[in-house]
């Protein structure tokens, strides 16, 4: 990658037209060809960029743009579409190049999986004496996330979600109409189970029989969430 900090004004022509005028930038041409333009603010988002398949050609500078205090002139052309991102820069502050490497990729915590499989090991929290059927318990629709029993043998279908919203809900009634058919599952009850489950949820929840849990991730892992306690 290489890591330029420069003065520059930048236009886009293509699809949508844009223009940055002169103020100074971070310019990151990536490895797999592509072009980003930063300022310092707005997060992640880049300014512009140009997305491969792209090439940057390094254009003489003539004696006009010379004039105007432009030092190099770069232009990105898109190899499919003919967009181009042509860059003006008057002064180079910095300018680097570095081995990334091959990046391993974004490993996340916290996700549904990761709540399906704790609160499979954790059913209790479910109910009191709870034992786990299977995860993944299928239906005609697909599978709902656990089918428990409680300590009196009833089943529980188990829906498990980050953020409980009402489309979960909706979700987990269904499932409840088909696995409530099954002889074998006669007096099946719902459990709503997440980390946030928003006030509309809850009150449809309500409506429709279903329990809600709400999930703490970290004490889950065993790990101290920070949140005060009583005991």
């Amino acid at each position: 990658m290489r890591l330029v900090i420069a003065r520059c004004s930048v236009d886009y022509v293509g699809r949508l037209n844009a223009h940055l005028p002169l103020a100074t930038r971070v310019l990151m041409h990536k490895g797999d060809g592509s072009l980003l333009i930063h300022s310092d603010g707005g997060s992640y988002k880049p300014l512009n960029w140009m997305s491969p398949p792209c090439r940057v050609d390094h254009l003489d500078v003539d004696e006009e743009l010379a004039g105007a205090g432009v030092v190099e002139l770069w232009k990105v052309t898109h190899q499919k579409t003919g967009d181009t991102l042509t860059l003006r820069i008057h002064e180079v502050l910095h300018d680097s190049t570095h081995d990334l490497g091959i990046d391993p990729g974004l490993v996340k915590d916290g996700v549904e999986s990761d709540l399906q499989r704790l609160l499979a090991e954790q059913v209790e929290l479910i109910a009191e004496g709870a034992s786990l059927v299977r995860r993944e318990y299928p239906t005609a629709i697909g599978p709902v996330d656990l089918l428990v029993r409680d300590a009196d043998g009833v089943a529980i279908a188990v829906e498990v979600k980050r953020r409980g919203d009402i489309d979960g809900v909706e979700q987990l009634t269904r499932y409840l109409d088909l696995l409530g058919r099954d002889p074998l599952l006669t007096g099946i009850r719902g459990v709503f189970a997440a980390q946030e489950i928003k006030p509309q949820a809850r009150t449809l929840a309500a409506d429709r029989g279903i329990q809600c849990v709400t999930l703490d991730y970290a004490r889950m892992k065993g790990i101290d969430s920070g949140v005060p306690t009583l005991f």
